[in-house]
């Protein structure tokens, strides 16, 4: 059966119910999912995935440190990825604070990876972004990104 590991780590609460809602998205599509604190996930849960989705708060511009930390780790596996899908989504604290460089910095681990990330064109090109708590349109993209991560899942796997 295929499956997407969320990942995310949170400071405030926010990235975490982000996390939540990508997750609804998921089961919707009837994929099993697992969604973990970073600093819960290991390396071997990251080989099992098909799918891999990552949440971060937005830290100058970039993820944080927790993050690229797995996203560093994750070098020790760099050929076993190739094919996996991928996602990103971020909290931050205002309009222009670095939310998209953010998703960029995410999106371009995976395509390092050689993973498969598809854009999107009816809401945030590179994913979700909320501004402090995610609002009922934020909610709505963190379930959609969870719902087309789990798509391309199922029809590659």
């Amino acid at each position: 059966m295929s499956k997407v590991l969320i990942v995310y780590y949170s400071k405030t609460g926010n990235t975490e119910k982000m996390a939540h809602l990508v997750e609804e998205g998921v089961k919707e599509e009837k994929v099993e999912v697992e969604t973990k604190k970073v600093e819960e996930v290991n390396l071997n849960e990251l080989l099992e995935a098909d799918g891999i989705v990552i949440g971060s708060p937005t830290y100058f511009g970039s993820m944080a440190s927790p993050v690229k930390e797995l996203i560093e780790k994750s070098v020790k596996y760099y050929d076993k990825f190739k094919g996996k899908v991928g996602g990103a989504f971020t909290s931050c604290q205002r309009v222009g604070g670095g939310g998209e460089t953010t998703l960029q910095s995410i999106i371009n681990a995976f395509l390092v990876h050689g993973m498969i990330v598809q854009g999107e064109v009816e809401s945030g090109h590179y994913g979700p972004i909320a501004i402090g708590v995610p609002d009922k349109i934020v909610s709505e993209e963190c379930k959609n990104l969870g719902k087309k991560v789990a798509r391309i899942v199922k029809h590659l796997y």
